[in-house]
């Protein structure tokens, strides 16, 4: 297939750099090692061809363009019957046929932020991700507390999962070359709380970063928290001043109408 026949609309960069891949590999091997592998758009399985030899327990591939679907099989007997011909945004995968995975892939940047909350959405079947993204996308999701990266996707991603940011890939990397520089990052899922109240940090912290150039007490007007004094304690910094964990107590302490 050339890379006239490519599809825009799918926003299809094909990775094509031999050591950028071997490179790739050794961070899912390290980080997905134990786990069953879900890849997301493997396209002409320029990654594909070196997870299938090492994939511990089974393998599945969720491709959206139907010549893939087709021509993938023919290159790879171990994908007949594993390939989800369908938009990845649109799979439900409490009905994959394995109880947790990890899912992997060249992410779609124009869809690269949706599946991130996809992952946070079942986190608890996917105990690990190794994905590529656009490298400001990747730089947000691993960003700390006081950088201008930090937001809604960084505290939601982080208070769930270990995420580290691995390095960056050159657009001479693909073919088609894309206009931005891509980066890795690895999600390891954490031990969570019992205390965690993942509804209520959801609430908090996109109240916070939907007015991110005001202070908490602007932001979260009308909220209500059963620790009056510790919201006191904060309410004159911007949300992107507070650790994950300061997100999380307030979200213990918001009183729910």
């Amino acid at each position: 297939m050339t890379i006239m026949e490519l599809k825009k609309s799918l926003g299809q960069h094909f990775l094509v750099d031999e050591g950028v891949l071997s490179d790739i590999v050794e961070v899912i091997k390290k980080s997905c090692f134990k786990d069953h592998i879900v890849e997301i758009g493997p396209g002409m399985g320029a990654l594909t061809q070196y997870i299938l030899p090492i994939a511990p327990g089974k393998y599945m591939a969720i491709e959206m363009d139907d010549r893939f679907v087709v021509e993938l099989p023919k290159k790879f007997s171990k994908l007949n019957d594993h390939i989800i011909h369908n938009d990845v945004l649109k799979v439900d995968f409490t009905k994959l046929p394995f109880d947790s995975f990890a899912l992997i892939g060249n992410f779609p940047y124009n869809i690269s932020n949706q599946i991130v909350f996809k992952i946070i959405e079942n986190s608890s079947l996917i105990h690990h991700s190794v994905g590529m993204f656009q490298k400001e996308v990747a730089k947000r999701i691993a960003s700390s507390h006081g950088s201008k990266e930090y937001g809604v996707l960084s505290v939601l991603a982080q208070v769930l999962y270990d995420i580290v940011y691995h390095f960056d890939i050159p657009p001479t990397a693909f073919n088609p070359p894309p206009k931005v520089v891509s980066g890795i990052i690895s999600m390891t899922r954490r031990e969570l709380p019992l205390t965690l109240k993942f509804k209520e940090l959801k609430i908090v912290v996109k109240a916070a970063f939907n007015q991110r150039r005001k202070t908490l007490n602007n932001s979260l007007k009308g909220m209500k928290f059963e620790d009056q004094v510790l919201f006191e304690s904060i309410k004159g910094l911007r949300p992107e001043q507070l650790s994950v964990s300061q997100f999380c107590v307030l979200a213990e302490n918001l009183i729910l109408h």
